[in-house]
């Protein structure tokens, strides 16, 4: 795993520590990470504030070039809500830490034309499985399933 990636679990562990849900994202520019978030919903008692959210929410307000070459680096498959905001600024690339407890919009964000790579780390994939066992009704409740 690389160390993007690692930071991402790093914000996916502080989510959980915090009585949230473990999802974590950086957003990495030039080779220097320019926003980082966890999903923050239960924290902040917020409708849209997921882990990739966040992570942009940090990284500002930016020019498009900055945005449309950067990459996107999450612990779980981006669900619609962050693939409509990941298109909505461009970003060319997103690294995803594992889909198999979550496939998210990955078909979509490849058909217009993003790059995902997805590296089923296990680190993400245990954590998300710990969460969902010891709280299925707060993950139901995330994911819209509730």
């Amino acid at each position: 795993m690389d160390k993007f990636m690692e930071a991402a679990l790093a914000e996916a562990k502080k989510g959980m520590e915090t009585g949230g849900i473990p999802i974590g994202s950086v957003i990495v520019h030039n080779g220097e990470i320019i926003g980082r978030g966890h999903n923050q919903r239960v924290q902040q008692g917020s409708a849209t504030l997921h882990g990739e959210m966040d992570a942009l929410e940090n990284a500002g307000r930016q020019p498009a070039s900055v945005y449309k070459n950067s990459v996107l680096y999450t612990t779980l498959s981006p669900c619609p809500m962050c693939t409509g905001a990941i298109l909505l600024y461009g970003i060319p690339k997103v690294v995803i830490g594992e889909n198999k407890t979550f496939m998210g919009e990955e078909e979509l964000l490849r058909s217009r034309g993003v790059e995902v790579e997805v590296v089923q780390a296990e680190p993400c994939i245990a954590l998300m499985q710990t969460f969902i066992q010891q709280s299925p009704q707060l993950w139901n409740e995330d994911i819209g399933c509730e």
